[in-house]
């Protein structure tokens, strides 16, 4: 198992454990993402550079 599906996994786990309440999809679908999203970042697969450093300081 990556870091990817484990981020996935863990994401989704937190977000279940986290909500009690009527937005308990929406909550867990948004921890989820971002649980993938670190995971793919740090399998190396994603890179947040270009969207940290900006477009225009190259000009």
């Amino acid at each position: 198992m990556n870091a990817t599906q484990t981020g996935i996994i863990a994401g989704l786990i937190l977000g279940l454990a986290a909500t009690q309440g009527f937005i308990a999809f929406l909550v867990t679908l948004a921890v989820g993402f971002v649980g993938l999203v670190i995971g793919r970042v740090i399998d190396g697969e994603l890179d947040l550079s270009d969207v940290f450093a900006g477009r225009g300081k190259d000009k």
